[in-house]
């Protein structure tokens, strides 16, 4: 009894087109990996410009509260 052609694979055109996806997929993921350090890279370059952000607002060191300023005097009030 004869196998159907259309089922047919040939194992050597089987393991070509697994290694093809493989290689592929595995330069993905270096791009993925790459994109991620990156990120991660710019995370931390906000997160230490926020620390020093809001250090430089928090106050002075000795604990005293700030007083309010007024950058520019507002229009009159009735």
């Amino acid at each position: 009894m004869p196998r159907s052609t259309d089922r047919q694979t040939d194992p050597t055109a089987v393991s070509a087109s697994l290694a093809a996806e493989a290689a592929l997929l595995e330069g993905r993921l270096i791009l993925l990996r790459e994109a991620i350090d990156t990120v991660d890279a710019r995370i931390d370059a906000v997160s230490e410009a926020l620390r020093r952000l809001q250090h430089s607002v928090a106050g002075p060191a000795d604990g005293k509260p700030r007083k309010a300023r007024r950058a520019t005097p507002g229009p009159a009030r009735r």
